[in-house]
């Protein structure tokens, strides 16, 4: 399909720069093919589940992956920064370079202050022992494992999405909002945003009235934030992102669509990952390793039933996702509603609840 066909016009009042607090006051779309919108909060979640139904989350979390650096050469030297997006090895990261066209293949980067703060070495250096034309490097840091993760917590800082950091500077503050309050493993450079509306209260409440609670890890890569710069979908490139589903909670999971109950997906993230490790049937498996899925319109899901998300950008491969889940026509009718009622747009914005397009089915 023709990527201008997911192109939209967002007033910059609509993009959130803060999250709403409390989280259980941000807007929910709830969308109901074709045409069928109801504005309701955050606290109405439970009345859009029955008991039985499964909320999926993923809980992994965010690492504060944008280092700044100088880059030497000849004697002089240049700023670097480097967005980490996903670990290959215990010394070694893939990252985004920029500007990339100041660092070349064999340089080294010398990230962090020379204060002592960074590490005990007071800097943290790499080697770029790979680079591409769109930008992409893997760097091989002289630190490895624990020690390595040590210091790029020290070093770096969270990397806001881009129509948030163009805005205000990253604070003290985004270091507990751009997290979920279930969040465990690391390894993440971008938040899986629609859980960051659940509180423990929120959950709990859930809990109580039956609606059962799994978990999966897939760790969000840079990858998230970039444009798709093809004309066509079929001509874009996924970055692949690590993730893992164990059996236990597969197994959960096809119970609760075996007895007619719906798996929930919280997070385009979560859905990704469920829906790289369902075969043709619907039955979802154990999983451990990269998926680079790819949805756009015409794709047919075969264990997600329905999905909560925040607003995405135009033109984005999630704007995409969603148009593929509940129909284009309705999403762009949907998106048309919530911006001239006022929702808050992106990662710290309002959400939607989609039901799934019985089309896709």
């Amino acid at each position: 399909m023709r990527v201008d066909l997911f192109d939209f016009d967002l007033p910059e009042e609509n993009i959130a720069l803060r999250p709403m607090e409390p989280r259980e006051n941000a807007r929910l779309l709830h969308v109901t093919p074709p045409h069928d919108f109801e504005d309701l909060r955050i606290a109405n979640l439970s009345t859009l589940l029955n008991p039985g139904d499964a909320l999926v989350f993923n809980d992994t979390k965010v690492i504060p992956a944008q280092l700044e650096g100088m880059r030497e050469r000849d004697g002089n030297y240049a700023h670097v920064s480097a967005t980490l997006h996903m670990r290959v090895g215990p010394d070694r990261w893939k990252a985004f370079l920029r500007p990339s066209k100041r660092v070349k293949e064999g340089e080294r980067i010398r990230f962090g202050r020379e204060d002592g703060s960074a590490c005990m070495l007071g800097v943290l250096d790499a080697l770029v022992a790979e680079k591409n034309d769109s930008g992409e490097a893997l760097l091989i840091f002289d630190l490895s494992g624990p020690m390595l993760d040590e210091a790029i917590a020290q070093t770096g800082h969270i990397p806001l999405p881009p129509y948030i950091a163009s805005k205000r500077p990253e604070d003290e503050q985004d270091r507990k909002d751009y997290q979920t309050v279930y969040a465990r493993e690391e390894g993440a450079v971008a938040a899986p945003t629609a859980g960051l509306h659940f509180t423990q209260e929120l959950l709990s409440a859930l809990k109580e009235r039956g609606i059962e609670q799994h978990y999966v890890t897939l760790h969000v890569g840079a990858g998230t934030f970039l444009p798709v710069k093809a004309d066509d979908t079929t001509d874009h490139v996924m970055h692949s992102e690590i993730g893992v589903i164990n059996a236990e909670t597969a197994d959960a999971l096809n119970a609760v669509r075996a007895r007619g109950n719906r798996v929930v997906c919280v997070g385009t993230t979560s859905l990704r990952l469920i829906e790289s490790a369902a075969d043709e049937a619907g039955r979802i498996h154990a999983w451990a390793g990269a998926t680079d899925i790819f949805i756009t319109p015409g794709y047919q899901f075969r264990a997600v039933d329905a999905l909560m998300t925040n607003f995405h950008l135009p033109r984005s491969t999630l704007f995409m996702l969603v148009s593929a889940f509940s129909g284009y026509e309705t999403m762009q009718a949907a998106y048309a509603h919530a911006i001239e009622t006022g929702y808050r747009f992106y990662s710290y914005g309002d959400a939607c609840f989609l039901e799934r397009d019985t089309k896709t089915r």
